[in-house]
């Protein structure tokens, strides 16, 4: 494993009992409740003891401080490039959970008042009820950086309607609570200073009952009106152009909209989408559209191969260069290999896509009675030196 800095005295993710309460609090507020491999091990064995307890019946996650997840640890990926597969295990448990907070047997409320990015996201979205508020900033970046929309989202993104997904996707635009809830990527929105008074009513419920559940939330939220200028506004726009065939008719399908009159917001987000890595645009815009066709269980293994393909620099090292860029020396100015679209060749692309040997894909047991198997320690990554 990567090396990491999480003082071995903290404790990153609280868990409590409440009668048939479950209560998860992400607890590394100073960065951002980002997640590392111990916060992964801990939700994992946080949800799946409870599941199988027959006292527990509802589960509520949030985040402490002023996020609920700013999502993966890219300090750990950059610190583990010059180490083979050093971050194999964390990637690994990590879609291993997401298929399991998917499809988990307990009612869930995340309650999501702060950043939610990412793979942060990926325990937000999945939730029967998500709860956010005027302090929620959603977004998956991913491909800006060099690596691709992961932790479920190349499912869930390519179900959203028309070309919203590879929308987010490629752009990495930034939704607020209002909008999360417009796309159907969240529940309910609260005001934030009724967020503690919802938690102490969902846990004096004391139930996991979906339609108490729900009307106690719905005590609290209010009715979301977009603003004017939101981006779920531009529909037209986004659907017209997010449709193209490839990165670069993308591209020259929104520029030719930038020109005309009220499409000023149209900018920004072109510029950062010409400064992102041309191989992570390329690979994620794939990603999406495989994504339409695939079962969650199809997406989650594809994810597994793309990421360790790039984390393993198979096409491009840009994933490392965006970090360092990003996080690390914070020039914000990469230097992208290949450095433009055209010289991203797509039967390279097609190489991260590759599927691995049967017994190295991520195995995920889909019958009740051993649902919870297939678990990291029981691969042959964890028990031997063999590869993809």
């Amino acid at each position: 494993m990567a090396q990491q800095v999480v003082n071995p005295d903290e404790q990153v993710v609280l868990g409590e009992e409440i009668d048939h309460v479950r209560l998860i609090t992400l607890n590394r507020p100073r960065q951002l409740n980002v997640i590392s491999s111990k916060v992964v091990s801990l939700l994992a064995e946080y949800l799946e003891k409870w599941e199988k307890d027959d006292k527990a019946e509802l589960v509520i996650i949030k985040g402490a401080g002023r996020a609920f997840s700013a999502g993966g640890d890219l300090k750990m990926f950059y610190d583990g490039r010059n180490s083979k597969d050093s971050c194999l295990e964390v990637v690994y448990r990590m879609y291993w959970l997401c298929y399991h907070i998917h499809t988990y047997k307990i009612t869930q409320v995340a309650l999501v008042n702060g950043i939610s990015m990412g793979g942060g996201a990926s325990l937000m979205v999945p939730m029967k009820f998500s709860v956010v508020t005027e302090k929620t900033v959603f977004a998956t970046p991913e491909a800006s950086i060099g690596f691709h929309t992961d932790c479920g989202f190349s499912h869930i993104l390519s179900h959203l309607p028309g070309g919203l997904g590879e929308f987010l996707a490629l752009t990495g635009a930034r939704l607020n609570g209002k909008e999360l809830v417009a796309a159907g990527l969240a529940t309910h929105f609260v005001p934030s200073e009724k967020l503690p008074e919802l938690e102490k009513r969902l846990i004096s419920l004391n139930s996991g009952n979906k339609n108490a559940v729900k009307s106690a939330i719905e005590e609290f939220s209010v009715e979301v009106q977009l603003d004017e200028e939101s981006v779920l506004n531009k529909k037209s726009i986004i659907d017209e152009c997010f449709s193209k065939d490839t990165v670069e008719e993308i591209i020259k399908s929104f520029e030719a909209e930038a020109s005309k009159e009220g499409n000023g917001w149209i900018g920004a987000v072109l510029k950062g989408l010409k400064r992102s890595s041309p191989a992570g645009l390329k690979i994620t815009l794939r990603s999406i559209r495989e994504g339409r066709k695939q079962t969650l269980l199809e997406n989650l293994k594809k994810e597994f191969r793309l990421t360790m393909n790039i984390l393993r620099t198979t096409i491009s090292e840009d994933v490392y260069e965006g970090i360092r860029a990003l996080t690390i020396d914070k020039d914000n100015a990469p230097k992208w290999n290949p450095p433009s679209h055209d010289k991203v060749d797509d039967e390279k692309v097609g190489l991260v896509f590759q599927p691995f040997k049967e017994d190295l894909e991520l195995q995920i047991a889909e019958k009740e009675d051993n649902r919870w198997h297939g678990k990291y320690e029981t691969t042959p990554y964890a028990t031997s030196a063999l590869t993809a």
